[in-house]
């Protein structure tokens, strides 16, 4: 799948010269947790979130430095933390580390950028233009209609096993382990020797996950003789 597949459309922006309380507010309003600040010209200049809110004067969170420390810091340091927590624009109080992707970007990339990143939306920019976002609401989404559309019911048992046994081959986690999948009315039964205890969890998720499935048994074992799962 790609971004534009679960991008939101509608995206609700300020400007830098809108103020703190109205970008609190909108955020409010609309049940988002941040908003990407577009300029006069429709470039995307910075992105403000709850997080901008988490040290602010009003609320008495700001930092507070003891007076060595702000030396050590430094005038300058100390006067940018200063305008970060006291501004009433938002172009101050915004993060202007912009990180952003594009319609076409695959959405597993996009996932990578948030989760190395630790944020919760990208922007995304085509020519230029912020013409939607990605969140992690819009993964949720996705994930639901996803689930939603998947067959419930292969043609066969048989089919269930193919599927099973061909997904199977395609893990890593996999090696070492020798697996047989016996399949009646729905019902997975797992068969085999494991090379390490872990997999039996992810052979169990793995079959559970096939459309058609109705239950799975596990009977595998681990590798050496006559040691068997508690």
């Amino acid at each position: 799948m790609k971004v534009s597949d679960v991008m939101t459309k509608r995206v609700l922006s300020v400007s830098p010269d809108s103020s703190v309380l109205d970008a609190a507010r909108l955020m409010l309003k609309h049940r988002v947790s941040g908003l990407p600040v577009i300029d006069s010209e429709h470039k995307l200049v910075g992105i403000i979130t709850e997080s901008d809110f988490l040290h602010r004067a009003e609320t008495g969170t700001e930092p507070k430095h003891a007076g060595w420390l702000a030396m050590f810091l430094g005038v300058d340091e100390s006067a940018k933390k200063y305008v970060y927590s006291h501004s009433t624009k938002v172009r101050e109080a915004m993060s202007s580390d912009l990180l952003t992707t594009t319609p076409d970007t695959s959405l597993e990339h996009a996932v990578q950028v948030m989760e190395t990143h630790n944020i919760k939306r990208l922007p995304v920019v085509s020519r230029g233009k912020v013409i939607g976002i990605v969140s992690r609401a819009n993964l949720a989404r996705a994930l639901v209609s996803i689930l939603r559309a998947a067959p419930t019911h292969p043609e066969s048992d048989a089919a269930i096993r193919d599927h099973i046994l061909k997904a199977i081959a395609k893990e890593d986690w996999a090696a070492g382990a020798a697996v047989d999948v016996v399949v009646r009315d729905g019902i997975v039964d797992l068969w085999g020797t494991l090379s390490y205890a872990s997999q039996r969890e992810a052979f169990r998720v793995l079959a559970e996950r096939t459309a058609g499935v109705k239950k799975v048994e596990d009977h595998l074992t681990m590798e050496e003789p006559g040691i068997d799962f508690p």
